[in-house]
C-alpha cells in the first residue's frame, strides 16, 4: 500500500462523511456567499443603523448600548441558529428519503454513527467560518468591546450545534417534510423575534419574561451580547453554556438512535 492509502485508512470514518460535505459544498459556495456576506451588512445597516437612529432619537441607550451595538451581536445568533435549521432538515430528510445518498454510504464501511458526526462536523465548520466573518464585519461597525469577542465564532459552533443535532434526529425519523413548515413558523419564526434578539428582555411583561429565557435561542443571544461587551455573570454564562451544550449532547444521542434505525431497516 502507498503512504497515501495508508493515512486514508487511519483517518476516523466520521471525516470521510466530512470530506463528502466539503467536496459537495466546494461545487455550490457561490449561493452562500449572499447569506454569509452580504445579509449581516444588510441587516447591520438597515436595522442596526436605519431603525438604530430612530430609537435612539427616542428612547436613548439600550442597556447602556446604542441600538446598532445592542442587536449586532444578537444577528450572529440568529444566523448561526438559522445555519443550523437550514443545512439539517431538507437536506437530511433528502439524503435519507429522496435521493438517499445516505443510505449509499451506509452500504461502505460508514456506520450510521460515522454518517451523523461527519453530518455534525461539517455543519461545525461551515458555523464557524460563518461566525468569523460575521465576527469581522460586526467589529467593522464598531459592536465589540471585549477580548472576549475573540469566543463569538466557538460560541457561533455551539449555538448551530445546538439547534442541528436535535434537527438532524429529527429529520432522519420525518416520513415527510409537512411538519418542517410547521417547524419554521411556529418555532423559528417566534424565536428570531422574540428571544431578546432586537429588544431587551425588560421590555416585556413579567409574566412573559419567563417564556422569552425559555426559548434556546435566548440563551445563544445573551452569550453573544456578553462576549461582545465582556460583561455579565460567570455563573449565568455557564448556565446559558450548559443549555445549549444539553441540546446538542440530546440531539446526537438522539440522532444516533434515529439514523441507526432510519439506515439499517
Amino acid at each position: 500500500m502507498t503512504p497515501t492509502t495508508h493515512a486514508t485508512q487511519r483517518q476516523p470514518r466520521w471525516l470521510r462523511s466530512w470530506w463528502y460535505h466539503a467536496a459537495f459544498y466546494a461545487q455550490t459556495w457561490r449561493g452562500s456567499v449572499a447569506s454569509s456576506i452580504l445579509f449581516p451588512i444588510l441587516y447591520l445597516a438597515s436595522l442596526g443603523v436605519g431603525v438604530g437612529h430612530l430609537v435612539t432619537a427616542h428612547t436613548g441607550l439600550v442597556e447602556g448600548q446604542t441600538y446598532l451595538h445592542f442587536i449586532a451581536p444578537s444577528l450572529l445568533a440568529t444566523t448561526t441558529m438559522q445555519l443550523g435549521e437550514g443545512e439539517s432538515l431538507w437536506p437530511v430528510l433528502a439524503s435519507v428519503k429522496w435521493i438517499r445518498t445516505y443510505h449509499a454510504a451506509a452500504a461502505t464501511p460508514l456506520e450510521p454513527d460515522d454518517i451523523l458526526f461527519g453530518k455534525l462536523a461539517w455543519v461545525a465548520t461551515r458555523a464557524f467560518v460563518t461566525s468569523i466573518i460575521y465576527t469581522i464585519i460586526v467589529g467593522c461597525f464598531g459592536a465589540l468591546t471585549s477580548w472576549w469577542s475573540l469566543t463569538l465564532p466557538l460560541i457561533g459552533v455551539l449555538i448551530t450545534l445546538a439547534f442541528s443535532a436535535p434537527l438532524v434526529a429529527y429529520a432522519a425519523a420525518a416520513q415527510s417534510d409537512a411538519s418542517f413548515t410547521t417547524l419554521y413558523r411556529f418555532a423559528f419564526v417566534p424565536m428570531f423575534l422574540f428571544s431578546a434578539t432586537f429588544y431587551p428582555v425588560s421590555a416585556y411583561p413579567g409574566y412573559l419574561r419567563p417564556v422569552v429565557q425559555f426559548f434556546p435561542l435566548y440563551h445563544g443571544v445573551a452569550l453573544v451580547r456578553a462576549a461582545a461587551y465582556g460583561r455579565g455573570s460567570l455563573a449565568i454564562q455557564l448556565a446559558h453554556v450548559a443549555v445549549l451544550v444539553g441540546l446538542a449532547v440530546t440531539g446526537v444521542l438522539w440522532g444516533r438512535r434515529t439514523m441507526r434505525r432510519r439506515l439499517t431497516d
